[in-house]
């Protein structure tokens, strides 16, 4: 049976995979006719510019669930049965559970992170070996292509918006030899999660994804001896590899890219206070996607195993991160805490039952209200029987005092509680 299905305009919702847009690619406001949709204003845009009909690809996003598909026939104007805007209907019964899917759809994840962690585990070895592949072409010379990695960026869209928590969280697990490949997968999934949580329209998420995957490829002209050096750089190999983002934007510059992936590249190390690199940019003069890949980069980073440190637990360098200073741009990194939660899956946390406990889920209503799985007893220094508390629970009498370091109670493979 065939994946691709005739469906109207008015059916569409965010987690399909859109095939191809009826009539002609004039007739659309998108540049390309296959995407995934992430974003709930790409499918009022779709409608309100009076598309009757669109092919989905149920292989690569969400089925058609709430209407039957339609035959060959044109289909009525969506506008026929009421306003034009999916979310808004006015009459015209076939539309409502569409509607009330839309709706549900932005505003939870659509399943739980234990039924995702799979797939992410998957998408992140299909990204390791794409991401290891451009690294050897670019080594030899040739180049590489936006287009080349848009199946996987869609991919990374798919699974960020089934449950954002799940593949940040896998991809961070990667160890000391596979940081450069998995670290690109790692910030394509939290650019993604930032561009939906900025409201970012469907072109401007994709390029997010893609500067995201692509932002480190300059890396692949630096030496082997500093790339992988196991410590710390000194100043002059510092020197060296702050020479990657020129060399990766001129890569993918050559390669045809897009001039805002180009930028990503280029500029993912400026700093609001202008003592970033490699042109010492400040404030507006840096791009709202730089921007972004800035606070992605860098949370990506300070929460991975790398030689010469431990990584730092995910609600940690969020507390750290809030306290630099200059460094990130203020609403964007707001936008981050809120697409990734101040207590992100696999941080260690502090119970006011005084017990520890790690992150399983963010909280649905509320940042501070997660579920979590308590271990550890402070008061007896030991290990006990996990428990799993939803904090937003109206019998909850639990609750968050405080963010812990792993590191400071001698705590190991904290991932086995929640992977």
């Amino acid at each position: 049976m065939s994946s691709i299905r005739r469906i109207p305009a008015a059916s569409l919702r965010t987690g399909m995979y859109l095939h191809k847009i009826g009539g002609s690619w004039l007739s659309h406001p998108f540049l390309r006719n296959s995407f995934l949709l992430v974003n709930p204003e790409d499918v009022r845009r779709i409608v309100e510019a009076g598309i009757d009909s669109v092919w989905i690809d149920e292989s690569r996003g969400d089925p058609l669930q709430d209407v039957e598909a339609i035959g060959e026939a044109p289909y009525a104007n969506a506008t026929d049965a009421g306003t034009g805007r999916p979310d808004l209907p006015e009459t015209g019964a076939s539309s409502a559970p569409a509607t009330a899917a839309l709706r549900a759809r932005a505003t939870a994840a659509d399943v739980p992170l234990e039924a995702e962690l799979a797939r992410a585990r998957d998408i992140c070895l299909a990204g390791k070996a794409q991401v290891e592949e451009m690294f050897a072409e670019l080594r030899l010379g040739k180049t590489v292509s936006q287009e080349s990695v848009l199946p996987l960026v869609d991919e990374i869209a798919a699974s960020v918006w089934r449950n954002p928590a799940a593949l940040i969280s896998v991809a961070r697990l990667k160890t000391h030899d596979d940081y450069s490949y998995l670290h690109s997968v790692a910030v394509s999934a939290l650019m993604l999660a930032l561009a939906r949580q900025l409201k970012l329209d469907e072109r401007l998420v994709r390029i997010a994804g893609i500067g995201g995957l692509m932002h480190d490829l300059g890396k692949a002209f630096m030496p082997l001896e500093i790339l992988n050096k196991p410590g710390r750089l000194t100043d002059e190999e510092f020197e060296v590899m702050k020479q990657h983002s020129g060399a990766g934007a001129q890569a993918l510059q050559d390669g045809g890219c897009e001039a805002d992936v180009v930028d990503i590249v280029l500029h993912h190390h400026e700093r609001m206070d202008g003592r970033g690199y490699p042109h010492g940019l400040r404030e507006d003069e840096i791009s709202l996607l730089a921007r972004m890949g800035a606070v992605c980069d860098v949370y990506d980073a300070v929460t991975s195993v790398r030689p010469y440190k431990r990584p730092w637990d995910p609600a940690m360098a969020m507390r750290e991160m809030a306290r630099w200073d200059g460094h990130f741009d203020t609403r964007v990194f707001n936008a981050f805490v809120k697409s990734v939660g101040i207590y992100p899956v696999g941080s260690l946390v502090r119970l006011a039952s005084e017990r520890l406990a790690v992150i399983l889920e963010p909280g649905v209503d509320s940042l501070l209200k997660p579920t979590v799985r308590a271990f550890y007893s402070i008061r007896s220094r030991e290990k006990i029987l996990p428990q799993t508390i939803d904090l937003a629970a109206g019998d909850c009498r639990d609750s968050i005092v405080s963010p812990e370091s792993s590191e400071q109670w001698g705590l190991g493979n904290l991932e086995a509680l929640w992977l």
